[in-house]
């Protein structure tokens, strides 16, 4: 799957400017972590090594990465993804990859055009005989599967014997607590991309990063450019990772407005079969269908080629808007 929130296109093809528009296409929080003060010299200067260690040490703090375990920042996952294949040693260059799918398609994409001989699979515990790395989104996007962190373990143990290794994609781990493997992947070949944009709702920040053994870590940061992560991100991003408080209220609110889009969603008549805590995914015989309508109301909502009848909504972001949703999803129903 592709990314949301191309609202461009959304545009071109049904008119209306950005602001006339509800996008429910990303999962990404509607409620963004609100901008600390910024001293100017982060605009003037380029970004310091001190305020880079504060950003891995906060991020070290939230994500529970282990001390013996490295991490790095980038700018946002996506960059991260893209250099992978590159980082891997020399007795990894030519090994099977696998990657549990459907997932986003960013990650076979990459690894194929990197010359890798890639398989997707549907059952993580079924490796294929040439499988050493194994990427798997979790929890999932777009189902939202949840793949517990014992069994994360065992994976990892069957590829250690390989002298493999298993990348998690933990996007959006920050509001499902418990989720992440992070903090019993010591001494196990397990590397977790965080992204920072989801759950602080700031995914024009660029900010994501790479926990997992040392080898790795320092490799991407090797990698990269000088000064990859900018002065405001560094400022921003330090703050939000350390704002204990607004996280844990947060989750909270994430939780009950799920809760509200789930019934109100049941109330409509649509089956909902996965999601989390920052989008669901709901079953309709006419997807495509429904998703025009939607779009005819300014609604903006997430289709998927290989799956005709799933549709993928986010939070409407409040009660005013989830108003909004439920009127345009009532006149749309009727018209799909």
């Amino acid at each position: 799957m592709e990314h949301g929130g191309d609202l461009d296109r959304a545009m071109a093809r049904y008119g209306g400017l950005g602001a006339d528009w509800l996008d429910l296409s990303t999962g990404i929080n509607p409620h963004a972590y609100p901008l600390p003060s910024i001293q100017h010299s982060c605009w003037q200067r380029l970004p310091s090594a001190g305020a880079l260690d504060g950003l891995l040490t906060a991020a070290r703090r939230c994500y529970a990465v282990p001390a013996s375990l490295g991490v790095t920042a980038a700018p946002g996952t996506q960059a991260i993804i893209s250099r992978l294949p590159t980082l891997l040693p020399s007795a990894l260059q030519d090994c099977g990859v696998a990657v549990v799918s459907p997932t986003y398609g960013s990650h076979a994409a990459t690894w194929r055009r990197a010359g890798k001989r890639v398989e997707e699979i549907s059952n993580p515990f079924a490796l294929p005989e040439d499988c050493r790395v194994l990427i798997l989104v979790n929890p999932n996007n777009p189902d939202g599967r949840l793949i517990g962190v014992k069994s994360l373990l065992e994976i990892a143990d069957r590829l250690a014997e390989r002298d493999g290794l298993l990348i998690v994609d933990e996007a959006f781990a920050d509001c499902m607590p418990g989720a992440s493997v992070l903090a019993l992947a010591e001494g196990r070949p397990v590397a977790v991309l965080r992204s920072f944009g989801k759950f602080y709702g700031l995914a024009g920040l660029r900010l994501g990063f790479l926990a997992g053994p040392a080898w790795l870590t320092q490799a991407l940061q090797r990698s990269q450019e000088s000064w990859a992560v900018s002065g405001p991100a560094l400022a921003v991003g330090t703050a939000a990772l350390s704002d204990t408080a607004w996280q844990s209220k947060m989750l909270s609110r994430l939780a009950d407005e799920m809760a509200d889009l789930n019934i109100l969603l049941h109330e409509r008549g649509l089956t909902v079969f996965g999601g989390t805590p920052l989008y669901a995914l709901v079953a309709h015989p006419r997807a495509a269908a429904l998703h025009e309508a939607l779009a005819k109301r300014r609604v903006w909502t997430r289709i998927f080629d290989y799956a005709p009848t799933w549709m993928r909504l986010g939070l409407p972001g409040g009660a005013e808007n989830l108003a909004r949703f439920d009127t345009a999803l009532r006149e749309a129903l009727e018209e799909a």
